[in-house]
């Protein structure tokens, strides 16, 4: 079993944090919102290679 160091995590959380925001944001009908949101959590996901 590998683990997985802390800083990974933090940003692992930070992208599942965006993209939930990114959808509840889709469906109230905010899409330049959800567009930015998207982008900050495909920046943060980046960070996970």
């Amino acid at each position: 079993m590998r683990t997985v160091s802390l800083s990974r995590i933090a940003w692992l959380v930070t992208v599942l944090v965006c993209v939930v925001a990114t959808l509840i944001l889709l469906v109230s009908g905010y899409q330049g919102y959800g567009a930015v949101v998207f982008a900050v959590g495909a920046c943060a996901a980046i960070n996970l290679i």
